[in-house]
């Protein structure tokens, strides 16, 4: 009686694993100046040529492809899984975007490409890569980022797409927001004014459709518990303080564990950031909902494999760089990628 009763809960677990849905996998990642090796006139991107200081060459530029599809496919193989939406940053062109998704790896997935060109000085740029088959796009748009106090400062596009998935209205929104140079403090400014840009697009969005699921991902520059991203974007650090149209930021408890996606000076960062609007965060409107990965305690989740850490030298235990200075170490990136989960 008791080997038949373990058969049959062996058996119920089975087929709860068989049928039940995949969570969606949502991600982003800094490529790390991900450049073709062909000089655009348009843009400062000598750096990143054959001729430049880095010599950047074809074969430099298939080890880094091969580098990103090994990443991207290994966050999908884990749980058999492609990420429904990957947001991407530090990007050259559309070239770039279309040969990372027809590698042999990625290529199943069949992922399309929302991209537009931005003005940054150095001709980088953000993009979207997304399954038709899960999100069904209605539309994209690229907004000119904002800083009132500059009104002709040149950075990336806050890129926007919506669409659906499952039937459910989604927005999507991916930047890359002004560094931290000339010091944390003196450009706070900003990633201030980008971050309240991101949250009155969210807000006129929220206005038309309360029901619509807002994800904002990045590299913000700034960690989770910085103004720009508490205040200027209002997101919260607690699920349990989220009123109606509110911003979650689910790797604010990751911070504060001591984890992060880059490293300076012997201290982690954690500038790559995926937030929710309370509606996804909670489950307050449709079936779609935030989950925790397995056997974590944490609603935001970093892609670290060994494979991706320097493991050697005063940068030991970093992210494993495509370059530092002009040296060619092979790497990724100096980020590791996020990820979130969500399901019925």
């Amino acid at each position: 009686m008791k080997k038949r009763l373990t058969i049959t809960l062996l058996l119920v677990a089975f087929m709860a694993v068989c049928f039940a849905q995949k969570p969606y996998k949502v991600m982003f990642y800094n490529l790390e100046n991900f450049f073709d090796t062909i000089h655009d006139p348009q843009v400062y991107d000598q750096e990143f040529t054959p001729e430049g200081p880095k010599q950047w060459n074809s074969a430099k530029y298939y080890k880094k492809l091969g580098n990103i599809e090994r990443v991207l496919f290994d966050i999908s193989a884990f749980d058999r899984n492609y990420p429904a939406v990957i947001g991407v940053s530090e990007v050259e062109n559309r070239n770039v975007l279309e040969d990372i998704v027809a590698t042999p790896k990625l290529a199943p997935a069949n992922y399309r490409i929302v991209h537009y060109d931005s003005p940054d000085a150095r001709g980088v740029d953000v993009a979207f890569f997304y399954r038709p088959d899960i999100f069904k796009l209605e539309g994209s748009f690229p907004v000119k980022t904002d800083v009132p106090t500059l009104p002709n400062f040149r950075t990336r596009d806050i890129l926007t797409m919506w669409g659906t998935i499952e039937e459910e209205p989604f927005f999507f929104m991916v930047a890359h927001w002004p560094s931290r140079l000339g010091g944390k403090d003196a450009s706070e400014f900003k990633r201030i004014a980008v971050g309240e840009q991101m949250r009155r697009i969210a807000d006129s969005v929220l206005r038309i459709n309360p029901a619509t699921k807002i994800v904002a991902m990045g590299d913000f520059n700034d960690d989770p518990t910085d103004r720009s991203i508490a205040e200027g974007l209002g997101a919260k650090a607690k699920i349990k303080n989220l009123e109606k149209g509110d911003f979650y930021a689910p790797f604010t408890d990751m911070l504060k564990a001591g984890l992060g996606t880059l490293a300076y000076g012997d201290a982690w960062n954690l500038f790559d950031n995926i937030v929710v609007t309370e509606n996804l965060a909670t489950g307050s409107e449709g079936k779609l909902k935030l989950q925790k990965a397995p056997n974590s305690k944490f609603y935001g989740n970093i892609f670290k494999q060994y494979y991706m850490v320097q493991k050697e030298g005063s940068f030991r235990g970093y992210p494993l760089r495509t370059y530092v200075g002009n040296n060619f170490q092979g790497g990724y990136s100096d980020h590791f990628p996020v990820y979130i989960y969500f399901a019925k």
